[in-house]
């Protein structure tokens, strides 16, 4: 049973998670099936830093997913954004895997308010790969662009590409960290209904789609659901809203691998 686990495990990182994928962290995210491109909070750290660009409190986030519900597959991130007089800078930092595999990113990000309807963002991350036993540990630098533009008050795109520069993590037998270009546009039908429909490519996969809704029952209280494709998954989730705190739940079912567990917690210090 242990060694078959650690087929699992393996086969798993072999196909998704190496290279340092560009991972979307958040509880709000992820019940949206992490159409996430367009969104603005602090995770924007991780998913796109022109979302950085709108946000007037300093906040902190912290996140848990348990994919498809196996501890050797734990993914944890934090982030915090602190908004300047002009523009925001945020740090992120997100720790993927077990003893015998673990991927680690920390990224240092600055955004701007170009205009009244245009932001960008640009981050520089950290990342390392270290495998157990006496396979050792590889790291490299990599960059980030984003871009968001409100286009009506209802109507929001936005733009992201991680690792543009193709930078490798291993020169030797050509393991590149992933290139992934994402384009999405949301549109609010309401004060209360939110539609997110999302794209994204890695340059030597095929794209994926992923679209969500959010509903605001009241001041306090969101229910989401999320769909997307390679792989096809479903996802949804809840959120709480208490003034200077947020707590969001939700969960992801892939139709072969199971559940996987996510939340995350943000706190805003807000300015007296």
């Amino acid at each position: 049973m242990k060694n078959s686990l650690l087929l699992l495990v393996v086969s798993f990182i072999s196909t998704w998670a190496i290279g340092q994928s560009n991972t979307h962290f958040g509880g709000r995210s992820a019940g949206l099936a992490h159409a996430s491109v367009t969104l603005s909070d602090v995770w924007s750290a991780h998913h796109n830093q022109a979302g950085l660009a709108w946000m007037k409190e300093q906040s902190v986030g912290v996140y848990y997913q348990n994919k498809f519900s196996m501890k050797e597959l734990n993914n944890v991130g934090l982030a915090y954004a602190h908004p300047l007089k002009k523009g925001t800078i945020a740090l992120q930092w997100s720790n993927f895997g077990y003893s015998l595999y673990q991927e680690n990113k920390v990224g240092l990000a600055y955004a701007l308010q170009l205009s009244e309807k245009l932001s960008g963002g640009i981050q520089l991350d950290y990342l390392s790969t270290k495998l157990g036993g006496i396979y050792g540990s590889k790291s490299a630098l990599a960059a980030e662009i984003g871009l968001q533009a409100k286009l009506t008050s209802n109507i929001r795109i936005g733009a992201h590409f991680y690792n543009p520069t193709r930078t490798k993590l291993n020169e030797y037998n050509g393991e590149a960290i992933p290139s992934i270009m994402r384009l999405g546009i949301d549109y609010r039908f309401s004060e209360k209904v939110l539609v997110i429909v999302e794209t994204e490519k890695d340059i030597d996969h095929v794209a994926m789609l992923k679209s969500g809704i959010e509903y605001k029952a009241n001041e306090k209280f969101y229910v989401r659901g999320g769909v997307a494709t390679g792989p096809t998954l479903g996802s949804f989730g809840f959120g709480l809203n208490m003034k200077q705190y947020k707590l969001d739940i939700a969960a992801s079912y892939h139709q072969t691998l199971g559940f996987s567990p996510e939340i995350s917690f943000i706190y805003e210090f807000k300015k007296k």
